[in-house]
């Protein structure tokens, strides 16, 4: 089982959107860049994203955030386009994925606190735990010979979520103001990432149950 076919993006929407990355990965292919370069430009671009939440500027700090995202997009593109693909990239990729997704988590929690919004910097806390526990159930499953993407919430959706959360934040107006939208994203996403975890739990358990019997 795919994770699209119980992630909430449609999975004909997920492949025209690939579809769409490919020509400009395939640009910036052509102007050098390498499928691990977009993958550390894409890690920096999070960080300065988590400097601007840190900082509660919330609305630019969630359009970079979706920025640095999809360069998620394009180092996948453009390893596939260029035929760089390699298990090193792929180490490369989900690593600076998930570090990314984490220090923006930081700093809305450090945003969060600064703001004296406690309930933010916890609801941040908790879906970053979430988010986390998503990524490793996949990673040990895995690892243990099982498959484990399942889910209605992978990484891009979590992303996407997040950064709409953010931006919905600062639109809103001032650091406190418009705090309601980015709390609502937080907790929904604390919600979909435990659900998400749960779902590789049982999937992974159903495999065991099946191996067992055969």
């Amino acid at each position: 089982m795919n994770v699209s076919d119980q992630s909430f993006v449609p999975p004909a929407l997920r492949a025209r959107i690939r579809g769409g990355a490919e020509p400009l990965a395939a640009g910036l292919g052509r102007l050098g860049l390498t499928p691990n370069a977009l993958t550390v430009m894409g890690f920096l671009i999070s960080c300065a994203a988590a400097a601007l939440c840190a900082l509660g500027i919330w609305l630019p700090g969630g359009v970079v955030s979706l920025a640095g995202a999809a360069f998620d997009l394009l180092d996948g593109s453009l390893a596939r386009v260029s035929g760089r693909t390699s298990r090193l990239g792929a180490f490369f990729d989900s690593t600076f994925d998930r570090w990314g997704e984490g220090v923006v988590y930081a700093g809305i929690v450090t945003g969060g606190v600064a703001a004296a919004e406690p309930v933010t910097a916890v609801l941040a806390a908790l879906a970053m735990s979430s988010a986390f526990m998503v990524s490793y159930t996949r990673a040990k499953a895995e690892g243990l010979g099982f498959h484990g993407e399942v889910g209605v919430a992978p990484r891009a959706e979590r992303v996407v979520l997040l950064g709409l959360g953010l931006i919905g934040a600062g639109a809103s107006g001032g650091i406190r103001a418009g705090l309601p939208w980015l709390q609502a994203a937080l907790a929904v996403l604390f919600i979909l990432a435990t659900i998400t975890t749960i779902q590789r739990v049982l999937h992974v358990r159903a495999q065991d149950r099946v191996q067992r019997q055969s």
